[in-house]
């Protein structure tokens, strides 16, 4: 793997753990009881940050895989 990819799957790598930091954080019923975000709502639920998860464990997934 040449330098920049493995930038890549190191940033990917980060966002993953912000991603699962996040969603964890979300499913908390005492946050989804005192947010109201309106149209914004789909953004912050944690499902978002769940599929988010996957796309970026998926890239770095392709990253890794040899030439």
């Amino acid at each position: 793997m040449n330098e920049s990819k493995r930038r890549v799957v190191k940033f990917l790598e980060k966002e993953i753990k912000t991603y699962a930091a996040l969603s964890l954080f979300l499913s908390r019923k005492s946050i989804k009881q005192h947010l109201h975000v309106g149209k914004k709502k789909a953004a912050i639920s944690p499902s978002y940050y769940k599929e988010r998860m996957k796309e970026a464990k998926s890239l770095v997934h392709e990253l890794r895989k040899p030439n």
